[in-house]
């Protein structure tokens, strides 16, 4: 009987199953664009409430300074749900945003008051902090998949090493006269908006594109949904699972550029505790913690709402040690605000 069931669930993901799996798929599709606008009326309340607040909050100003602080960690977002959808989740995200310009900057920075070794061209510096973030990833995939490792302890572990590494080559210092390739992401303009929210976009419009309408896509909801009927139906699981992880750490040191090119600066403790933030916005948008649900237009809303209300609070001068505080109230309202609306099936 078992058999019956896998075969039949395959079937379903499998080429040859083309009927049933465009009824469920299309079910499934047409159920999470409904939980995609679940938190629309929350953001346009807030636009409202952000503008009766401080009539500056509409101003395009403010709008592209909120979009640009947001681009950072909406690439973490991007990153964790494409984890979460395959039924894994990288809590090490934040320490590779931190560790990969960190180590970009340690070799490409200038020996003395730059707190680097000077031993790269400044040109090396983009190249070697994306390589350190695949590298990182392709350690998460090795523990977990080829090791079978629990991946929230792997990456809690590699969380730590990671922090400890930026600490140690920085000396608890921050790096700072960064080359011109580091600072660009940060500091360009393209069209009249920073090139990292145009970046940030275009990525998230690539991975709605992949997630809705590519093989590969469906294959990372028929993992997360179910990884034996997803072998069975003749899904790479290991391949799909290695590329997906090794692209979050990507994405995360890709993430990291951004920031310190806008700071100018890398900080030994960048990106700390960013993951908190990271997890609420995409499961308010919708990603389940258990794998196979979700979309990025959903965890795309959940970032901005979050900055939304923060930028709110910000503008109504509530004191910054209390914005922590009414971020994660609201976080919690949100969720059950969307549970509401979305249904059971965010579970």
């Amino acid at each position: 009987m078992p058999e019956t069931v896998v075969a039949g669930t395959a079937a379903g993901s499998a080429p040859g199953g083309r009927g049933n799996r465009g009824g469920l798929l299309g079910g499934r599709i047409r159920l999470a664009r409904l939980r995609d606008l679940a938190l629309v009326p929350a953001i346009i309340v807030i636009a409202i409430v952000g503008q009766i607040v401080n009539p500056v909050f509409l101003q395009t100003d403010n709008l592209i300074n909120v979009l640009q602080t947001m681009s950072e960690m909406a690439l973490l977002v991007l990153a964790q749900t494409l984890i979460l959808i395959v039924k894994k989740m990288d809590l090490s995200l934040e320490s590779t945003m931190g560790l990969a310009p960190g180590v970009a900057a340690w070799l490409v920075v200038p020996a003395g008051p730059g707190h680097g070794l000077g031993l790269l061209p400044g040109a090396w510096s983009v190249p070697v902090a994306l390589a350190v973030g695949v590298a990182i990833g392709a350690i998460n995939a090795l523990f977990i998949i080829r090791f079978g490792l629990n991946g929230f302890i792997v990456t809690l572990g590699m969380l730590i090493v990671l922090r400890g590494i930026l600490t140690g080559i920085s000396g608890g210092q921050t790096f700072f006269q960064l080359p011109p390739s580091m600072l660009y992401l940060g500091t360009t303009q393209w069209f009249g908006m920073p090139a990292s929210i145009w970046i940030c976009l275009l990525l998230f419009a690539v991975a709605i594109v992949v997630l809705g309408w590519t093989s590969f896509g469906r294959s990372l909801y028929a993992i997360g949904g179910n990884i034996d009927a997803a072998k069975a139906a003749g899904i790479r699981t290991d391949r799909v699972l290695s590329i997906v992880i090794i692209t979050g750490s990507l994405l995360a040191a890709l993430a990291g550029l951004m920031l310190s090119g806008r700071l100018a600066s890398v900080a030994s403790a960048q990106g700390n505790g960013y993951i908190f933030t990271v997890f609420a916005a995409a499961v308010i948008g919708g990603v389940s913690l258990n794998g196979g649900k979700g979309t990025m237009f959903g965890a795309f809303t959940g970032i901005l709402l979050l900055f939304m209300i923060q930028n709110v609070l910000t503008l109504a001068g509530v004191p910054a040690q209390w914005i922590q505080a009414l971020n994660g109230s609201i976080i919690l309202i949100a969720l059950i605000t969307s549970r509401i609306t979305g249904g059971k099936a965010q579970e």
